[in-house]
Order: C-alpha cells, then structure tokens, then sequence
C-alpha cells in the first residue's frame, strides 16, 4: 500500500515543474519573487539549466501558488505547460519507446526520476488503461493542496499523453476523490471527458486500444542512449535522501514497528548521538519523522481499509485508541473520521 518515501531534502530534481508554477503566476501578475519566496530560488537559478531542486523547494513554491494566484484553475493551467520536451531523458525515452505499451512500463518504472508531485500506479484492465495518483506534497486529502498537486498532476498528465499519442487523444474518464470544486466546468474544459467528484480515488482511464496506436517517432538507439541515462539517474534518487530517507525506508517498510532512536541508530550502524547531528544537518529530527510517517501509514489505512481505529493505533505503536485520535488530530487539525472514504 505504501511506497518509500522519497528524499525531500536532497536537491536532485529538474526545476520544470516549479518553472511552470511560476511562469503561469507571473502571467497572472504574481511577481517571480513572491512566487519563490522561502524556496532559496532565484528567478535567475530557476532557469539555469544545472539546477536541481528538492521536495521541499517544490511545496513551498507550490504553497505560495496556492496562496498566491488569483485564479483557481491556476494548477491545471500549469499543467499544460508540461510537454514531452519538459522531461529532458525522461520524455525522450517515452518518445523513442517502441511501442506505447513499451512506453507506459518505462514511465512507471521510471517516475521518480522527475520528482514527481503525487505518485504513480497502474492497473489496466480488459477495456480501460487506469493510472491513479497519491500526492507526495500534501498527504491529506481533506487539504486544497491537495487538490491543487492533484490538478498540476492530471493536466500534466494529459499534456505529456497528448504528445504521445496525438491531438485526438482523450480521456475516457476522470475521477477525484475530493468535492467539486467552484471551478469545476475547467475540469471539463480541459479533459473533455466525464469528471467525477467524490470518488474512492483519484484516477486517470482511457481506452486501451489508444496502446496499439502506432509510435511516430520510435527510435532504438535513441530509446536504448535515453533508458541508460534515466537508470542511473534513478539509481541516484533511489540511493539519494541521507539518513533522513534511510529511516523513512525502514519505517515503512516495517509498518507497526517504530523502534526508539537508540534501536534506529543501532540498526543503521551509527552512534545516537551521530544519527542526531546527521538529522541535525538535514533540517530534521527523528520525532519529525516518526510523526510524518504515522501520519502517512494513518491516512492510508483510514482511505484503503475497514481497519478500525482500535486496530490502526495498535499498528501505529500507540496504546489505544485514544491517544491516536489525539495524534492524528494534532497532525492534521481533523479526526480520524474525516478521512474515512475521503
């Protein structure tokens, strides 16, 4: 149910993302500076092409985003600017795929090499090919950034099929786990294809038989030169995030056992009193992470499962109930039963 979760530190990620955020509040009139206020982004820095970013620079650009703009279909209009050309390697490889079969496996396997805002997975199934998205940025479905990561997603997401498979892709259907929000009808605009709201998840489907369509621009050596760049880059993300991200691994990886930090720095083969200073040094602490990944594991459960909160404060390591519905609430500011089914 739960993947690993990246590193949100390490500088490491294209900055295009953040460049589409901005590009489209300083159309609207939102200053470059406000717009990358808190992300230590220069205007400048953003466009050079060595930059990297990390997840933390991400959500404070798209926390002022969100705080900023003046329209509210702000993160689907940025969306659109998230061509092929955007993804360097990445877009590329999807580009020079064989086939459009071929390509679908390789962005799976491959999409957090581009720092992406929610994370990927694929279902098809006898009729429908059925990507579903969780944000990375902002865990609480009940939050507007949620909302905000999940509509940069899915318009990206439309953008970078469109150049895949042509003009006259679309859609089959679009459904979101939250409310309709007042600007519904852009949904609608944009996808031209049935939007629901309030759904179990958020998910993207079209018709499978757009995988036989032939691929314009497949090209072996291209593809195999671009796949090759992209595995190690991967490979950099994977073994990227310091100690901060080794931990969050463990965690997850483990649900229901949150050792002490002594147990954590025995297990990592480090002192106390060094696995202090190297969260120190990465801006974080280990109750930090405890609670983060609590909170992700807690919300989890309360969307997947019929787990009750008895059973989820036991797999959480509290001692009864009670004390989750206190912890939960003073990480998200809700109960536990605002999430059920959200």
């Amino acid at each position: 149910m739960q993947r690993p979760l990246p590193s949100f530190e390490h500088r490491i990620y294209p900055a295009h993302k953040v460049a589409a955020l901005v590009g489209v509040l300083v159309e609207k009139g939102v200053p470059a500076v406000d717009a990358l206020a808190g992300s230590g982004l220069t205007e400048a820095r953003l466009n050079a092409a060595a930059t990297r970013v990390s997840y933390k620079q991400m959500l404070a650009v798209f926390r002022n985003a969100l705080r900023l703009t003046p329209d509210p279909a702000l993160a689907l209009l940025a969306g659109r600017r998230m061509h092929v050309t955007a993804y360097g390697m990445y877009g590329y490889a999807l580009l020079s795929s064989p086939s459009h079969a071929d390509s679908v496996d390789f962005a799976v396997k491959h999409h957090r090499v581009m720092g992406p805002v929610a994370d990927m997975l694929f279902e098809p199934n006898d009729s429908d090919v059925i990507f579903s998205y969780r944000p990375v940025l902002a865990p609480d479905p009940t939050d507007a950034l949620y909302r905000f990561v999940t509509e940069f997603q899915f318009s990206s997401h439309l953008t970078l099929t469109t150049d895949l498979y042509g003009a006259a892709f679309r859609f089959s259907r679009v459904q979101l786990s939250y409310p309709a929000p007042s600007h519904a009808a852009m949904y609608r605009k944009i996808f031209q294809c049935p939007v629901h709201f309030g759904q179990p998840a958020d998910e993207l489907r079209f018709a499978k038989r757009w995988l036989a369509e032939p691929m314009p621009y497949a090209d072996p050596i291209t593809n195999a030169m671009a796949r090759e760049m992209c595995e190690k880059s991967l490979a950099e993300v994977n073994q990227a995030g310091g100690v901060a991200a080794d931990i969050r691994r463990i965690l997850v990886e483990h649900p229901g056992r949150f050792p002490s930090i002594e147990a954590m720095a025995d297990e990592l083969k480090l002192n106390p009193r060094t696995l202090r200073r190297k969260l120190d040094a990465e801006e974080t602490s280990y109750r930090v992470i405890l609670a983060e990944v609590r909170m992700r594991l807690a919300i989890g459960y309360l969307r997947e499962t019929g787990m009750t909160n008895e059973e989820i404060a036991s797999r959480l390591g509290y001692s009864d109930a009670a004390n989750f519905r206190h912890a939960f609430a003073r990480w998200t500011g809700k109960s536990p039963s605002d999430f059920r089914g959200a």
